[in-house]
């Protein structure tokens, strides 16, 4: 069900991990962020936005994850982009052999089943650098970084104040870290130096995952997700609420001692720069 996040701004949220789908109102019909993971999820925001008369008339994909890389038949043939290195990050993708088993092995076996791969990454990539989405409707402001994966963007829609974080700022998700890049941690930061760069004005958060936040909701997951990276700079046990026994989910704890292994068996847990 879409629920009104600002004005001209709507959001759907998933059953899985409580993805958030984004629908921003523009001038001829709407832009659709990471539209969503189910099937039936998808079938239904697809009629909520004909009973609205809002075809869809642009895509964006936040990152080259494959919970944010699907789409339905019924929400039309109109354009899908990315940034230019989600873009090929995908592409890269697409190329593998099997490549529809390699992105089922990724999902959890029951979600598996109700997810459709028919229109899987067809993703545009921007020009390197472009600021701004091409489509009428709200000026929607692209802050690509490295933080969570290759070309992960924030969109700013400027004339609501809402920010759409994509896979950052979650308060049921740890941080989680693109551990195969060089640096790590530093383009984690660096993120959120960029969305902390931005925050003025910003009345909405939508985090790609979690509940939707209100003014001062955006600083406050900042503090939150620099307190967690700095407990793994220290290389100690980071006390977050997200990984705690009041944690939403149990697995987070379990992502949060595989990412610290990782990091530390590649020697990663230097000391980064907030």
């Amino acid at each position: 069900m879409l629920r009104e996040a600002a004005e001209g701004v709507l959001v759907q949220e998933s059953q899985f991990c409580k993805s958030n789908a984004v629908v921003v109102m523009g001038g001829a019909g709407v832009l659709l962020i990471d539209p969503g993971i189910l099937g039936h999820e998808m079938e239904a925001l697809a009629r909520d936005l004909r009973d609205l008369g809002q075809p869809v008339v642009a895509g964006f994909s936040t990152h080259p994850h494959w919970d944010h890389l699907l789409w339905h038949a019924q929400l039309g043939p109109a354009p899908r982009y990315g940034t230019a290195r989600g873009a090929a990050t995908v592409q890269a993708l697409l190329s593998t052999p099997n490549w529809e088993g390699v992105v089922a092995q990724r999902m959890p076996p029951d979600v598996a089943a109700e997810v459709l791969l028919d229109l899987f990454g067809l993703v545009t990539g921007l020009p390197e650098g472009a600021t701004y989405l091409p489509w009428h409707g709200p000026r929607v402001r692209i802050i690509e970084h490295r933080g969570h994966a290759p070309g992960h963007a924030a969109l700013l829609i400027e004339e609501r104040g809402v920010l759409v974080a994509g896979d950052m700022l979650s308060d049921v998700l740890v941080p989680l870290l693109d551990v195969g890049a060089p640096e790590p941690l530093e383009d984690y930061l660096a993120g959120l130096r960029l969305l902390e760069d931005v925050g003025e004005g910003v009345e909405v958060l939508v985090p790609g995952h979690g509940s939707v936040g209100g003014t001062g909701e955006l600083h406050r997951r900042i503090e939150q997700d620099r307190a967690y990276l700095d407990g793994l700079t220290d290389a100690a046990a980071p006390t977050d609420p997200r990984t705690g026994p009041s944690a939403t989910y149990t697995w987070v704890a379990a992502v949060h001692q595989c990412q610290l292994r990782e990091l530390t068996a590649r020697g990663a847990l230097g000391n980064a720069p907030r």
